[in-house]
């Protein structure tokens, strides 16, 4: 279970708080998915959750335990917008096997095999996939790390209906497995595999019923 209390942000350089008091529980083997505007929150609550900023005020927990950002940064996987910007790997094993030298290909066809890229080749560049095999790419870095939760930041941008149906699909079919949550502007297809909605809106987080 991943439960925030009265988690807000408000750094210095700022007039308003980015987040106000948000409160959260999202529980195992479920995907969460946090619809909102660009300039609304979402990008910055994921951040804190990975560990990558810390909040002002307010606690996060899993289960039991109080999380600090280092905790976080054990705990969380993040996949950003358009994560195939930031591929340094010549060669698909490569990308995968970055601060992970000792995998061998056995764990690695695992995890290719997780998001449904087992039929490609570990010689191929990642930069020659299409805009959803590189979304899926990006997906089997982080499910390599084993993260309790899993976090994506607007995993749909850019993709055809094809495409976002059929990484909707993988999402659904990884929820059994993985704490799922997503922050979007526009949910589309993943509303229909969500287990839990919220709507975000100038950092105040509601549940959307």
């Amino acid at each position: 279970m991943l439960y925030l209390k009265n988690i807000s942000y408000h750094p210095p350089a700022t007039v308003n708080p980015i987040l106000k008091e948000i409160n959260l529980e999202l529980g195992p083997q479920k995907l969460g998915v946090i619809i909102g505007p660009s300039g609304s929150g979402k990008t910055t609550l994921l951040e804190i959750l990975a560990g990558l900023a810390q909040q002002t005020k307010g606690n996060i927990f899993w289960r039991d335990q109080e999380l600090t950002p280092l905790d976080l940064q054990q705990l969380a996987g993040i996949v950003f917008q358009f994560p195939e910007r930031h591929f340094c790997g010549k060669t698909i094993l490569e990308e995968l096997r970055l601060g992970h030298p000792e995998l061998g290909k056995t764990q690695v066809e695992e995890a290719l095999k997780e998001v449904g890229l087992d039929y490609l080749s570990f010689e191929t560049s990642p930069l020659n996939l299409s805009g959803g095999q590189q979304r899926r790419l990006a997906l089997a870095v982080q499910l390599i790390r084993q993260p309790n939760v899993l976090m994506l930041d607007e995993p749909t941008a850019g993709l055809d209906w094809s495409s976002r149906r059929q990484l909707a699909n993988l999402l659904a079919k990884l929820k059994e497995f993985w704490t799922l949550l997503v922050v979007t502007h526009d949910p589309g297809e993943l509303l229909e595999f969500a287990d839990s909605c919220w709507q975000i809106h100038n950092g105040e987080l509601t549940i959307d019923n």
